[in-house]
């Protein structure tokens, strides 16, 4: 996930759509909305009411939610949403679904689609294992995307995070045969952990020895490109479901 935000802006006073977004209940992880910018209000606004989908309990037809049938990929924590949108531009023909808890990404992910008008992107404002459990039907996604999820670097928080096999199972119901899994992480320990989680997934197989090289579709971010620069090291996951 992006750990990048636009700087708040106090300006503009919450309309009715805003405050909805604030008050949505998040039951799985404390929810860390911020301070909108000025911009990612007004895309919150205008963009919201026809890009946002609220959660229901209830399975979302997804040929009705974006307007046709096509390769379905969700992509669970994405930060301020600047690698979604290239990708998604990148890849017009693919619908991508992305689930994020964190108000301002939401807002700055609307402000780019507004500006790049782009049409094959949903965004679900909620937690990604109820959207799961709930909202997917199995089998309908052609690939999953989660890039920098948050680490929980210290060990006595290391049971947060999010990718375990009972997690990773929930994932592979909901992807198609031949469909994919990619995660991406700048911290080792949790890239050992993740290789470990999926090596252990009888129903994936990886598409690597260990660790895949960078797919061309994954753009470099701000903040990997920050780190790389510090000597971070980046470990990417592409496992298949066979």
């Amino acid at each position: 996930m992006e750990n990048e935000q636009a700087p708040a802006v106090s300006a503009m006073a919450d309309t009715p759509e805003i405050e909805a977004f604030k008050l949505r209940k998040i039951r799985s992880f404390v929810l860390r909305q911020g301070h909108l910018s000025t911009a990612q209000a007004r895309a919150l606004e205008e963009f919201g009411p026809s890009i946002c989908i609220d959660y229901s309990p209830n399975v979302l037809d997804l040929d009705a939610a974006f307007g046709r049938a096509a390769p379905r990929v969700l992509e669970i924590g994405f930060g301020m949403g600047t690698a979604t949108a290239e990708i998604a531009a990148q890849r017009p023909d693919i619908d991508f679904l992305g689930v994020e808890v964190h108000t301002p990404g939401v807002g700055s992910l609307l402000k780019l689609i507004g500006e790049q008008s782009l049409t094959n992107l949903r965004i679900v404002q909620h937690d990604a294992v109820e959207v799961l459990e709930h909202m997917l039907q199995p089998e309908s996604l052609a690939g999953v995307h989660i890039f920098f999820p948050d680490p929980w670097h210290k060990s006595r928080h290391n049971k947060r995070r999010l990718i375990k096999p009972e997690f990773v199972q929930q994932l592979v119901a909901r992807i198609q045969t031949g469909g994919y899994l990619h995660l991406a992480t700048d911290w080792e320990d949790y890239a050992v952990q993740m290789l470990a989680v999926l090596s252990a997934e009888p129903a994936l197989e990886n598409t690597a020895e260990t660790y895949a090289e960078r797919p061309d579709y994954r753009p470099l971010t701000k903040f990997e490109n920050r780190g790389i620069k510090l000597g971070h090291g980046v470990w990417d996951l592409v496992f298949k479901k066979k």
